[in-house]
């Protein structure tokens, strides 16, 4: 018995039943799963047009933030800062109605988005994504929060994977500069009249924030405070291989520290940056860290400028500090 030969995609919108409009690739819209291809297919969603969707939806992107403003500071707010906004800037301007756009780290209930009762939109950050771009997933949530209701948070779904990506909606020569906040005080405007599962969150937030300062004297670097002892954790931009042998040639050099009593431990990575940490003691502020932080910085300059091979000294450092490396996304 001869084997039946699949259908081509020509044929299967030949086949599809009859009076069903016929789309063509591209203008195919994302549906349900389990509901019917808007191709006219007959099949599910998710068997037919439903699986390159899929497929450029859970496609990880491993720099999101790339070509905004402030890539660096995006991937520190995302990972590593408690309680944090930013203005943003739209390329088009604020719609009518929106007085404001910024971004936070974190929302009350974990919301992706909320559109506040005057109308301002505050977009989270620190949220689980359903696909592997979180650069389009923020951007889907953005664009419904400015259509959302005044007092209305935005709840998470599936996204367009042909969707706008925060590149295409914020103006990237508009300055990105973070405030850091000692507490989550800056959802409540209000306070008097939040709800009582806001006011729970709230408390819940604050008691679980590590305080964090952001230095001024360098960029996208923060100080955070913990019990045993302060740490320095640092935004790079710079591609990961050369900047660890950079700070190889430090480290054997005995110049990786921030002052005594510091110590270069190694280095988190996560969304396509590179992030050097440095245990600093209990004692030292963030005002403490500002000095020896702009004297590293002008050291890391000379050493990134450096094209000579490593020692074999220089290669022991680099692969102890690849071997402290932590993969955070």
């Amino acid at each position: 018995m001869a084997k039946k030969r699949p259908q081509t995609k020509a044929a299967q919108r030949q086949s599809a039943p009859p009076g069903r409009a016929q789309l063509i690739d591209g203008e195919i819209p994302v549906v349900g799963a389990r509901e019917p291809c808007p191709c006219g297919s007959g099949r599910r969603y998710k068997a037919c047009h439903g699986r390159e969707a899929a497929h450029a939806v859970t496609e990880l992107v491993q720099r999101p933030f790339e070509g905004l403003a402030g890539e660096c500071d995006w991937v520190a707010l995302r990972e590593l800062v408690p309680a944090a906004t930013v203005e943003l800037t739209l390329k088009d301007g604020l719609p009518e109605g929106v007085p404001s756009v910024a971004l936070a780290t974190v929302l009350p209930m974990a919301w992706p988005a909320l559109r506040r009762d005057d109308g301002s939109v505050l977009l989270g950050l620190q949220n689980d994504t359903p696909s592997g771009d979180i650069s389009r997933d923020l951007a889907d949530t953005l664009t419904r929060a400015l259509a959302a209701e005044p007092g209305t948070p935005v709840a998470a779904q599936r996204v367009d994977p042909q969707g706008p990506r925060l590149q295409d909606l914020l103006d990237a020569s508009a300055p990105f500069e973070p405030a850091v906040h000692s507490g989550f005080e800056f959802w409540v405007p209000d306070s008097e009249n939040a709800t009582p599962e806001v006011t729970a969150s709230l408390e819940r937030a604050n008691a679980a924030a590590i305080p964090t300062v952001r230095l001024t004297s360098v960029d996208s670097s923060y100080w955070c405070e913990t019990p045993d002892k302060n740490h320095l954790r640092w935004v790079m931009p710079h591609p990961e291989e050369r900047l660890l042998d950079a700070l190889a040639r430090l480290h054997a050099a005995g110049t990786s520290s921030l002052g005594e009593g510091t110590r270069l431990v190694g280095s988190f990575r996560a969304h396509g940056l590179t992030v050097p940490v440095w245990d600093l003691p209990s004692a030292m502020t963030a005002e403490d860290c500002e000095k020896p932080a702009a004297a590293f910085a002008e050291r890391l300059a000379g050493a990134l400028a450096v094209d000579a091979p490593l020692t074999p000294e220089e290669r022991r450092a680099r692969g102890g500090l690849t071997n402290r490396q932590v993969t955070l996304s």
